[in-house]
């Protein structure tokens, strides 16, 4: 079946669950994420939050639990999804040894995009993310925030409807931090949903909603004002530190 389930989110997760033998990874998670959100995952190493996005992305089936993501099903319809989504992971993941262009039209023709159609979206996302003076460089010589910028340009190529971003900005400098936060609101303004998660608390902040995740289980969610105001706490670190002492 190829035609899409009609649900009015981006992504619509029940009772989500993935266990590795006896180790539960991800335990039982319920949320959904609306059209052109910027909703948060935030978490500790080992919370689950990578386990999470990989299910959702059609790379590791749950153990049980119901998820849609564009509204297909992401036990029978991965191929569909990954069709329709971009997914940066936490890894650096491009070829080193090519030069910025090269990963561009070697990601590109991976979408399937022809010559044509290929060389005007990388003129189009490279002035956005402004790649354009490192096109002839070696991916190897670019700093490691244009790394970043590069990873999220080759994720965006095609256009997707959803964006996820594993820990984008791990072993980023504070400044290409924030730059890289103001390409994520730029897609988010022009209807790019985008699901991110993060262990950095500040950019918790960054997001329209949040989910705290610790030990596989959602403690909660919330806009980050309104998750400070429930604890009265004055920032979402404060607030994380009183949920997983829970």
């Amino acid at each position: 079946m190829n035609n899409p389930v009609q649900i009015p989110y981006s992504v619509q997760v029940e009772e989500l669950t993935r266990c590795f033998g006896s180790f539960v990874a991800v335990d039982h998670i319920t949320f959904n994420v609306a059209d052109g959100e910027i909703f948060g995952f935030l978490g500790a190493n080992g919370a689950g939050k990578t386990t999470t996005i990989k299910m959702l992305c059609g790379l590791l089936l749950p153990t049980s639990g119901k998820g849609f993501v564009e509204g297909f099903n992401i036990y029978t319809q991965s191929d569909q999804i990954k069709q329709n989504i971009g997914y940066m992971s936490q890894k650096f993941s491009l070829y080193e040894d090519l030069l910025v262009r090269e990963n561009l039209e070697f990601y590109g023709g991976i979408y399937g995009l022809d010559n044509h159609t290929l060389r005007q979206t990388i003129e189009t996302s490279v002035m956005a993310t402004g790649l354009r003076e490192h096109l002839e460089k070696l991916t190897r010589d670019i700093p490691v925030g244009w790394k970043q910028r590069l990873a999220l340009t080759c994720a965006i190529l095609h256009k997707p409807k959803i964006l996820f971003l594993d820990e984008p900005t791990g072993g980023v400098d504070p400044i290409s931090r924030h730059q890289f936060w103001s390409l994520i609101y730029e897609l988010a303004e022009k209807g790019t949903t985008v699901f991110v998660t993060t262990h950095y608390m500040e950019e918790a902040e960054y997001c329209n909603r949040l989910s705290i995740m610790h030990n596989g289980r959602i403690m909660d969610i919330g806009a980050p004002q309104t998750l400070k105001e429930k604890y009265k706490q004055s920032t979402i670190e404060d607030v994380f530190i009183q949920l997983v002492k829970k």
